[in-house]
């Protein structure tokens, strides 16, 4: 690439948190102008603060802000951006905005829409990869219609099946379906989460491999006919089918097959059309590997790959859509060292289970050194808010080799500080530090089925603040005039100073309700408490229903995450304080169980009044 490459000369960022950040770095190292769009809990998020221009897109949801078209492309049109780029997640592989976007005269940051219908369809992108000559893991190529063609898929090709979602990725709207009698569950949930995280609840059927590494391509593809790749990426280290870590090159697969999966990749992109960044995941097992999917989109993960080949991809990306000629052929691609990236999430992971922690970071100190790389969506005083994606950062380190950077890793995340909420750290210290992970042992299973963190501590979160600095702000119109002109102007003030200094401090209502009222509803009645905020998206008993301890009795969504909530009382349901799509706080009562004999232990048997448990379902959301 040239030292000064073509670019749009003003980019909209169409998108929050770590990759907006990432972005407009680039940007402004390339001399671009960069225009922020934020929700309204986004307000003073650190994408909007390093943006040149942010304008409000209205809204608190994602589909109320991120996910409104004519909002995103109405700012455009008054901030005078030229092109937009998706970042990953929302927007990025959906072929309808892109069409969108060229449509109103703006430089779309990506593929073609033609190529984001093959490849962001999965079903499609099978068929793809099949002309392309590259096999895919066993599966369907039509969309499911009942769980009856779920149950019949397992009969055939042997339990268990994955359900995935048809349009998306990063693990949203994906199912384990380990027996029959699981299936209408388990579609019906994939669904729902596909619809939220994509707009679309399409899904199709794949075989699910037992014991295998997750390996991915990335490609880059010009205007030109030019297509190559960038080496691969082995993120094997995942739970709940999103990753926890990555690295680069993939590791203990013999350079043969690793020249066979560049290959594949490049001729699965050449099939579709394809131009800028893209990413092919393939499935490694006992020497073989076959098509997964293509994400047609910058990856998470792609700092591991820009470590070991020395280019900034989001730069090579802009010059791409801008017309350039990659600047490079496949034989210039060297690969030096390796690379590891550490998704630091807001989730306790005590005891495996990987629980929302959304809340105040009131701490962030990230380590620094040769070879550490911290890129984060957050800064110490930013609220990590239960309606989005719940990554705060990415720590990246590189080392001449696999064992000298994984080191590197452990030093770097004994250096990092996060408080105020929890953190998947302790995790990802445990994984590093496993002799099965050291030994390239472990499995895309291998976090759920073999790793023992009954002993992971992560601190406990403080009670969720929705606002930046850890108190409720209101709207307040007001008018001002600057050089005689007069405008009308919304500042976001705290409530008790928009209140007033005798007005008292109020706060939404929501289905709270104190230990001592749980009791009052009846003698020896269980309360059922939520462990998190977020949304309750179904109610699974109703008022006099017989439970069991263990039992699901609410789904609650956080952070992109569909969460049962189980009693841990057996008796009788008493009331329901809950409906779908309601909001809930941590501690918040949602139902209360009614024992007939709060003598014994067992729930029945007289278990503590609220109390609950948490089981984290298949899947959750980045969109990654």
């Amino acid at each position: 690439m040239k030292d000064c490459p073509a670019v749009p000369s003003k980019v909209l960022i169409a998108n929050r948190g770590e990759i907006a950040v990432r972005v407009i770095r680039t940007c402004r190292q390339l001399g671009v102008a960069t225009v922020a769009v934020y929700s309204e809990l986004d307000r003073d998020a650190l994408h909007v603060r390093l943006a040149d221009e942010a304008y409000a897109l209205g809204g608190r949801t994602a589909a109320e802000s991120y996910l409104d078209t004519e909002a995103i492309l109405g700012v455009a049109a008054r901030s005078g951006a030229d092109a937009l780029h998706p970042g990953y997640g929302f927007f990025s592989e959906n072929a309808g905005f892109a069409r969108a976007v060229t449509a109103a005269g703006l430089t779309w940051i990506g593929p073609p829409a033609e190529a984001i219908e093959v490849m962001g369809d999965k079903i499609s992108s099978r068929i793809a990869a099949a002309r392309a000559g590259v096999e895919s893991v066993p599966g369907t190529t039509e969309v499911i219609r009942s769980p009856d063609e779920v149950v019949a898929f397992g009969e055939r090709h042997g339990w268990p099946v994955a359900i995935k979602a048809a349009y998306g990725g990063g693990g949203r709207g994906m199912r384990v379906v380990r027996a029959a009698a699981d299936a209408a569950e388990a579609l019906e949930s994939a669904q729902r989460e596909a619809e939220k995280a994509f707009g679309r609840s399409e899904s199709y059927l794949e075989r699910y491999l037992t014991w295998p590494r997750h390996v991915e391509v990335q490609v880059f593809a010009d205007r030109h006919g030019n297509c190559l790749h960038l080496g691969t990426r082995d993120c094997s280290a995942q739970r709940r089918h999103q990753k926890l870590i990555e690295e680069a090159p993939a590791p203990g697969i013999p350079p043969e097959v690793l020249r066979a999966m560049g290959d594949a990749a490049v001729k699965v992109a050449v099939a579709c059309g394809y131009q800028n960044a893209g990413t092919v995941e393939l499935i490694y097992q006992d020497g073989e590997f076959w098509f997964l999917e293509m994400n047609t989109r910058l990856q998470v993960e792609h700092p591991v790959t820009e470590a070991v080949v020395g280019r900034d991809l989001v730069a090579l990306q802009l010059a791409i859509a801008d017309g350039e000629p990659l600047p490079f052929a496949q034989d210039d691609v060297e690969l030096r060292g390796h690379a590891f990236e550490v998704r630091i999430n807001a989730e306790d992971p005590a005891g495996g289970r990987f629980l929302p922690s959304p809340g105040r970071i009131t701490r962030f100190y990230r380590p620094d050194g040769f070879g550490v790389r911290t890129d984060a969506g957050y800064d110490e005083g930013d609220t990590v808010s239960q309606y989005y994606d719940n990554l705060i950062a990415k720590l990246v380190t590189w080392g001449p080799d696999r064992e000298s950077a994984r080191r590197r890793m452990l030093a770097a995340l004994d250096e990092l500080v996060v408080e105020g909420v929890a953190t998947t750290v302790p995790a990802d210290k445990a994984i590093l530090s496993h002799p099965d992970f050291v030994a390239l042992r472990h499995s895309t299973n291998w976090v759920e089925e073999r790793l023992d963190l009954s002993g992971v501590a992560a601190p406990v979160a403080p009670g969720p603040e929705e606002s930046n600095g850890g108190e409720n702000k209101v709207r307040r119109d007001v008018e001002v005039e600057v050089d005689g002109r007069r405008f009308n102007v919304a500042l976001w003030v705290p409530e008790t100073a928009a209140a007033g200094p005798s007005a008292p401090r109020t706060r939404p209502r929501t289905a709270s309700a104190t230990a001592a009222a749980a009791k009052a509803g009846g003698a020896g009645g269980g309360a059922v408490t939520v462990p998190m905020q977020g949304t309750i998206v179904k109610v699974l008993v109703s008022e006099g229903q017989r439970v069991e301890a263990g039992q699901a009795v609410v789904v609650l969504e956080a952070m992109k995450m569909e969460n049962n909530i189980a009693t841990e009382t057996s008796g009788t349901v008493q009331e329901v304080r809950v409906s779908p799509g309601d909001a809930v706080g941590t501690g918040d009562v949602v139902v209360l169980i009614a024992r007939a004999d709060p003598g014994r232990p067992d729930g029945r048997d007289g278990a503590p009044s609220g109390t609950s448990s948490v089981g984290t379902s298949d899947a959750s959301a980045d969109g990654a």
